[in-house]
């Protein structure tokens, strides 16, 4: 089940990386839940990263697609529930959108406020696209997905870069033909270098949305095994959360929901529901190319 595996394994490397958040590389290496973090979470607890991406899936199931309206009425509804957890992009953007302003043009003046949006906000939760629509297609929908909320389109082309491979390795391609695959699709220049030659850098665990793609793809594409590609993203500490779930949502599409480790899923906050949602949005999946 790499469908219910991807999304389960999204919300572990955030549970497992969030007392880690905002951290450097902790000299002890943390390989099992904990509690603590910025915000004194408890053992297992997720955060805006799994709230946002459930947002995306039940938005998928209940539209039978992509509806950008429908997204942000779901993402706003899990902003009201913790504002505090949201990074600096989705904050100001949802206080904006709270306050009347219509999402498009709350992009815009986020992105001008804040002298930028190429946060990681977007790609961390748009991996559930990856399940429901296959690649290439699932590449323009990440785009419009994340320019919701991120006007620069850097952080669009991350997500797609990433969805792709998760679209392929849900649907049984292997790690390096989905690799390739994405790669081959990524028009971007940046991201093309940078997560394209993954081997060439070093993992910098930024909230930066090219350096925390990077992160974690680098930490999936050396692992032996979904539980080693997951410690070593979240140990590398910084956003140690986000690059946790983007690493997770990789490996649990490619290892599938068996390679969960049992003293992890026991421990994560809303486990059943995350497998029952997974295969919601799988069996709404888009099979070929056609209208979004």
């Amino acid at each position: 089940m790499r469908h219910g595996g991807s999304l389960v394994a999204l919300a572990i490397g955030d549970a497992l990386g969030a007392p880690l958040e905002g951290s450097p590389k902790p000299e002890a290496w943390l390989a099992e839940m904990r509690p603590g973090g910025h915000h004194f979470r408890k053992k297992g607890e997720v955060t805006d990263d799994t709230l946002q991406a459930i947002a995306v899936a039940e938005s998928l199931v209940a539209c039978k697609g992509f509806c950008e309206n429908d997204v942000v009425r779901k993402l706003s509804e899990s902003y009201i529930v913790r504002p505090e957890w949201f990074g600096p992009t989705s904050t100001l953007f949802f206080d904006l959108v709270r306050s009347g302003t219509v999402p498009h043009h709350a992009a815009w003046l986020v992105h001008k406020r804040n002298h930028g949006s190429r946060t990681n906000g977007s790609v961390m939760r748009g991996f559930p696209l990856g399940i429901f629509f296959p690649a290439p297609q699932v590449s323009e929908v990440s785009l419009r997905c994340s320019e919701i909320t991120h006007h620069d389109p850097v952080a669009g082309h991350c997500s797609a870069f990433l969805n792709m491979m998760v679209s392929d390795m849900v649907r049984g391609i292997s790690r390096q033909k989905a690799f390739r695959h994405a790669r081959s699709l990524c028009t971007e220049p940046e991201v093309h270098a940078m997560l394209g030659g993954y081997d060439e850098y070093m993992p910098d665990p930024s909230l930066d949305s090219v350096l925390c793609s990077h992160a974690a793809l680098h930490s999936f594409m050396h692992a032996k095994s979904l539980e080693q590609a997951i410690l070593s993203a979240v140990n590398l500490g910084g956003d140690a959360d986000t690059v946790g779930a983007c690493c997770g949502a990789l490996a649990g599409a490619y290892w599938g929901l068996g390679a969960v480790p049992v003293r992890w899923s026991r421990d994560l906050e809303g486990y059943e529901r995350l497998v029952q949602l997974a295969e919601r949005v799988w069996e709404g999946r888009v099979n070929r190319r056609g209208p979004v």
